[in-house]
């Protein structure tokens, strides 16, 4: 089994720059960004790469700090999509492009996924490592311009 927490930030919502990351409880992480989004956005970037960056058989588990995320991976979609992608009002499914990519990501994954819902900053030390490299995502961006994935690997012997 492969577990992975992920994170988004978004320095000024809506419409800052914002940042996503997974950190796999392996050591191993990415992260990136774009110049403008929401907070909902970036939550589901950090959802959307940890399951591409995942494939194969072996079970996935996201831990995320988001239940909107979660929500939108695993209990909502099923719904918007019988209804044609509207919400239970009738109303357009916001974000729903990476909806629709997560959908397909887990739908072409061998392997099941699942979300575990964490509470954010109680220090669960890979929710926090998600949520640092989120922030620095971020701030790269709005500081430096277009982000570029970081995938790091882990380091023999070392832990966060």
């Amino acid at each position: 089994m492969i577990t992975v927490s992920t994170d988004g930030s978004c320095l000024r919502n809506p419409g800052g720059a914002i940042g996503w990351a997974w950190a796999n409880h392996d050591g191993s992480s990415a992260s990136g960004g774009h110049a403008s989004g929401t907070n909902q956005i970036a939550e589901l970037m950090a959802v959307l790469e940890a399951i591409r960056s995942h494939p194969g058989d072996q079970p996935l588990v996201i831990q995320a700090d988001s239940q909107y995320a979660i929500k939108c991976a695993s209990v909502w979609v099923a719904g918007w999509k019988r209804k044609g992608w509207r919400t239970a009002a009738g109303g357009p499914v916001q974000n729903l492009a990476l909806i629709q990519s997560i959908e397909a990501a887990i739908a072409e994954r061998p392997g099941p996924v699942t979300f575990v819902w964490v509470r954010g900053h109680q220090g669960d030390q890979f929710n926090e490592r998600a949520d640092e490299l989120a922030g620095i995502a971020a701030r790269g961006v709005r500081d430096d311009g277009p982000a570029r994935v970081a995938v790091l690997q882990p380091e023999p012997d070392v832990l966060f």
